[in-house]
């Protein structure tokens, strides 16, 4: 089948930097090519992709992201580029809404499940990367049949069961292209690492809480570009920076791999509702066992005592890093090798393409 795959417009795929869309992107577009299917992306012209590509917008719109006009130029002419597919994944917001409102000003009712009747254009199916919020809600119950949606964990599906899922799919990742590490740490020791979002829910503050009373030296790369992330960084991180708790920044991919190989262990002190977290599939393929919260999809990617634990609170993951030895670093990278594998997440979106081009 001929695949068209819409990338948000924000970051070019892969990602240079952080951008856990744009790695799952990638790893599906390539994994659809390597299946023997036609693949077109319609992405940024800055990114690099080994598939065909398309684009509107030269380099991604970082500076501008959320804004609906880059967006809606972006999907726009993605749709209008990929009307000769066979089946559309679109991974933005706004493309959903458009090829439902397309759907509808032709006149044309979808049937429930396939996105489309069988005289009209490409089914569309979307996946749902944000958290089922009042907001997201709203935009996806406005869908309708016109589009079928994928979620990434039964933890994001939970709060909206009223919205119509064609199946959850978990992510997958490549675990070749993850050096396989001893958790030996760098030069200075030993250290456990933090790796995502400077924000209040990501719990960076709970990380270096947590690693200083288990004795642990902390290094901490992180995404900080928004006023809100830079507010939290100044008023409740910084302060609590030292020795043993080393901010290094947003690191570029190369340098995210190194630490996480060399990692003791992943702290993912999450207080929300998580979606997924890709990192830590990305630790886990390092052979770096994770210490999360029982919160979001967490408990549905780390086998607790196996890839790493599952911890109630703060106390709870001070033992567990110090326990952290018990967890088999092969054991880890098994799992991601596994079930969370490209190769599975890839099969998994092409049999419910296979169900859904069959149903229309």
């Amino acid at each position: 089948m001929h695949i068209g795959v819409i990338a948000p417009p924000w970051t070019p795929v892969p990602p240079p930097l952080y951008g856990g869309i744009e790695l799952v992107v990638d790893e599906l577009s390539r994994g659809f090519q390597a299946a023997g299917h036609e693949v077109t992306l319609f992405t940024t012209g800055d990114s690099t992709c080994p598939v065909p590509r398309r684009w509107v917008l030269p380099e991604a719109e970082g500076m501008r992201i959320g804004m609906a006009v880059p967006e809606l130029r972006h999907v726009i002419a993605a749709y209008d580029a990929l009307q000769g597919c066979d089946i559309i994944h679109d991974h933005t917001l706004a493309g959903p809404l458009l090829a439902a409102a397309r759907a509808g000003a032709a006149g044309r009712v979808g049937r429930p499940g396939c996105g489309v009747p069988a005289d009209g254009p490409a089914p569309v199916v979307t996946t749902v990367h944000g958290p089922l919020n009042d907001d997201l809600v709203d935009i996806y119950q406005a869908l309708g049949d016109a589009v079928s949606i994928i979620c990434i964990s039964e933890a994001q599906r939970q709060p909206a069961p009223q919205i119509p899922v064609a199946r959850v799919i978990h992510h997958g990742i490549d675990a070749s292209l993850f050096p396989e590490g001893d958790g030996a740490g760098d030069g200075d020791g030993p250290f456990c690492l933090f790796l995502g979002r400077m924000a209040p829910d990501k719990g960076a503050h709970r990380a270096i809480d947590v690693a200083r009373r288990a004795g642990h030296r902390l290094l901490l790369a992180a995404k900080m570009r928004e006023p809100w992330e830079v507010r939290y960084f100044t008023e409740t991180v910084e302060p609590m920076l030292g020795p043993d708790a080393v901010y290094l920044g947003e690191v570029p991919h190369s340098r995210k791999l190194e630490l996480l190989a060399n990692a003791t262990a992943l702290l993912f002190p999450i207080r929300w509702n998580e979606p997924f977290g890709l990192v830590m599939l990305e630790a886990m393929a390092c052979g770096t066992p994770v210490l999360a919260f029982s919160e979001g999809a967490a408990p549905e990617v780390v086998r607790d005592g196996v890839t790493g634990f599952l911890c109630a609170d703060e106390t709870a993951m001070v033992r567990a890093l110090r326990d952290v030895g018990q967890i088999e670093r092969k054991a880890c990278r098994a799992a991601v090798e596994g079930y969370f594998s490209t190769g599975r997440m890839v099969a998994d979106h092409l049999e419910l393409f296979d169900r859904l081009l069959a149903s229309s």
